[in-house]
């Protein structure tokens, strides 16, 4: 499948843009997974979004977050991948540009991320270690894991 991928700072989002992503976050967190928190968390200003867009639309979706934000170091949250292209890559295809993306814009750093604990495999496969214990966030588990630097 071919993507096409786009990386913006917040105050260069489209209001379009911006509407396909809260939408996608809405779609999949809230809706799919029934997991109602407060998704607009005051984090997105300061971060870097990354779009996924298949026949322009946007099919997948990575916060890319400065260290400090989240974690202490660099992360790469609300990682979603949209149903009608889950099990084709595109969740792997999104991981590599988040990672790529962070790495370029804070250079070559360990990356951090709050995994779902279901996805530690997926993330694993990546590059990403397991750090710390499992713990319960907004009711689903999680795990931290870490990618150092290259």
């Amino acid at each position: 499948m071919k993507y096409h991928t786009l990386v913006k700072a917040f105050c260069d989002l489209s209001p379009d843009e911006l509407y396909q992503i809260m939408r996608l976050r809405i779609e999949v967190f809230v809706i799919e997974q029934q997991c109602f928190y407060q998704d607009a968390d005051n984090k997105d200003q300061q971060c870097h979004h990354l779009m996924l867009f298949k026949d322009n639309e946007l099919v997948a979706y990575a916060r890319i977050v400065p260290a400090g934000l989240s974690f202490e170091e660099a992360s790469i949250g609300r990682v979603i991948t949209s149903a009608q292209v889950r099990g084709t890559g595109a969740g792997k295809v999104l991981m590599e540009a988040a990672m790529q993306t962070c790495r370029q814009i804070f250079g070559n750093v360990p990356i951090r991320i709050g995994a779902q604990t279901y996805a530690q495999a997926f993330y694993a496969a990546l590059g990403f270690e397991t750090s710390g214990d499992e713990f319960m966030e907004d009711g689903i588990p999680h795990i931290e894991m870490v990618a150092h630097p290259l």
